[in-house]
């Protein structure tokens, strides 16, 4: 029996996959990656519901290098697909060579995504992996080359399948035949494909080409403005959301909330100044409930430091014109 480490992400294509190579008696495991723009959790669902043992790996720092500057580029918003699908079965194969697995997969249909699932990015990214003879797409694997997987008897390419194209029908038909009956709908789930993160991971890049994990989880929180072109604010909208900017807070970093009134939680980030504390506290004042005072007493917290400014509320137009989002 030939054993297969695949690629799941929780959704339909991938599920199909591992449940194809299941089907025809092949020993299945899968891996699911966490970064800081996708997570793991519908994997470790899908993994439970089809029975397959799941290794979960975080590979943040190194995934955020390589959003910064992707080989092949960005999709429409800040996805660098083929680098990242490269880079995860990059990875994925060392843990095949290292625990004995015969070859990978995943769950790509080949036209699904035009950009990113064409011929030509198949090839590229099973090449840029490093184990372009290793690498198995159970659900087009009729309608691509067949491969030496393939050719050296490791899978049946009788039982492959021959999807191609954008349409989920056949998908779902498969599914339904198969009694996988609980699967997220498609698209979604990485956040370098949603246009509104892309807007302020662009601008983070732009002026902190440096940018950490924690900066970029930042990111996920509130509202985000910049003060300057070397320092920027996180807002919380309620109370989750402030308790995620306190945990996130570095020694550098500087807290932001109303003294007196009740309101929203702000981290100032980056290289910071006199100037961009009161930036912050006038903005982070106009969304509490001294928002139409005259003038607010606003709490900075730097570590164990804490020191009071006064600022005037910022007005509606000016908070939305320093708004990134």
């Amino acid at each position: 029996m030939s054993k297969a480490l695949g690629l799941l992400s929780g959704g339909l294509d991938s599920s199909l996959a591992a449940l194809a190579l299941k089907r025809q008696g092949v020993e299945v495991t899968c891996i699911a990656f966490v970064t800081p723009f996708f997570g793991s959790s519908k994997a470790e669902k899908a993994a439970k519901a089809l029975d397959i043992p799941l290794i979960v790996k975080d590979i943040s720092e190194v995934h955020l290098e390589m959003v910064k500057h992707p080989q092949y580029g960005y999709g429409k918003n800040m996805n660098p697909c083929i680098d990242c699908h490269a880079m995860m079965f990059r990875l994925a194969g060392r843990i095949m060579e290292e625990q004995g697995f015969d070859f990978l997969f995943s769950g790509e249909v080949l036209g699904q995504r035009p950009m990113s699932q064409n011929p030509s990015a198949l090839r590229a990214v099973a090449n840029f992996s490093g184990h372009p003879d290793r690498i198995l797409r159970p659900l087009s694997a009729k309608v691509l080359p067949i491969t030496p997987v393939e050719e050296q008897g490791l899978v049946d390419r009788d039982q492959l399948l021959d999807i191609q194209g954008r349409s989920r029908r056949r998908q779902q038909e498969l599914a339904a035949a198969w009694g996988l009956v609980d699967y997220p709908a498609s698209g979604g789930g990485c956040l370098l494909t949603e246009a509104s993160f892309s807007g302020r991971l662009r601008d983070l890049f732009d002026h902190h080409p440096e940018a950490t994990v924690v900066d970029v989880e930042l990111l996920k929180v509130g509202r985000q403005f910049r003060l300057s072109p070397v320092a920027k604010l996180a807002v919380g909208r309620n109370q989750s959301g402030n308790d995620a900017i306190t945990g996130l807070a570095r020694p550098t970093d500087v807290l932001v909330r109303a003294d007196n009134f009740s309101g929203p939680m702000g981290l100032v980030s980056g290289s910071i100044d006199d100037d961009d504390l009161a930036v912050a506290g006038a903005i982070v004042a106009s969304y509490g409930k001294g928002q139409n005072e005259a003038e607010v007493d606003m709490l900075l917290q730097q570590e164990e430091r804490r020191w009071v400014i006064r600022v005037v509320p910022m007005s509606r137009d000016a908070v939305a014109a320093r708004q990134i989002d």
